[in-house]
């Protein structure tokens, strides 16, 4: 091959991956910890971190949380829009652990919309340590130098922050430890909320429907949403997927 026709293809090909990427939809990606991975991309419940695992299976992609959920019915709903999603939910993680995953799993993934939950393992870890204390700011710092680089990387990212929640169901709600946890739990969201506020994110209020369920179908009780006073259950990550569409319709409105 000439070096001629070496150049004019390598214009082409330029040209055809422009093209592509000017005609892709939005791109989503959520992260998080166990209530967002779900198992994706073959997991298998596990800690596996997100470049090691299947990213052509469909129908273990999403995994089976509610981004599942909010994902499906948006590109069921609007096909010809080309949405793009990505689950980066791994299971454990902390916001320590979030942060040195950043860089390849959010940046290096060039988001539109940033959607992240995170919290319950931060807790989880200082509860089950014997802990009652909690860095609030310490935390806040870190979690906001991470949506600052978010940020930098793309001045028009949109970032949607959902808040976590704890419910007194199963083992972690008939802990003597539960009331210490649920008030960790209020004041990490106390900092998702101001964090939302200062860098002008959507807050999906997950804490406030996780309390509202069982006063609204008080026949099933709590543990028909929440399992183990962590996790959602089918029924709970379904509700959760409401409140998150509903919360960010106006990002998807044409």
């Amino acid at each position: 091959m000439s070096n001629f026709s070496r150049k004019a293809l390598l214009l082409l090909s330029a040209l055809v991956v422009g093209l592509a990427s000017a005609s892709a939809g939005i791109r989503v990606l959520f992260i998080g910890d166990s209530i967002t991975d779900g198992g994706w991309g073959n997991s298998g419940g596990t800690d596996m971190a997100s470049d090691k695992r299947n990213h052509w299976d469909q129908n273990h992609i999403f995994g089976h949380s509610y981004m599942m959920l909010c994902a499906s019915q948006l590109l069921g709903d609007y096909p010809e829009r080309e949405y793009q999603f990505l689950n980066r939910g791994i299971s454990g993680d902390d916001l320590s652990k979030l942060e040195k995953r950043w860089q390849a799993d959010v940046i290096d993934e060039h988001p539109d919309i940033l959607s992240v939950m995170i919290g319950t393992n931060d807790v989880h870890q200082i509860v089950e340590g014997g802990g009652s204390s909690f860095d609030y700011r310490g935390w806040e710092m870190q979690y906001r130098q991470l949506l600052d680089k978010a940020i930098q990387a793309n001045p028009e990212l949109k970032i949607v922050l959902c808040t976590t929640f704890t419910a007194k169901v199963g083992r972690v709600g008939d802990a003597a430890s539960y009331e210490t946890r649920e008030k960790m739990i209020e004041g990490v969201n106390l900092v998702v909320r101001r964090l939302a506020d200062q860098v002008g994110a959507i807050v999906v209020p997950f804490d406030s429907l996780m309390k509202e369920l069982p006063m609204a179908y008080p026949s099933q009780g709590v543990s028909y949403w929440c399992w183990d006073g962590i996790h959602p259950t089918p029924a709970g990550h379904r509700k959760l997927a409401d409140l998150w569409l509903d919360c960010t319709k106006e990002l998807f409105r044409k």
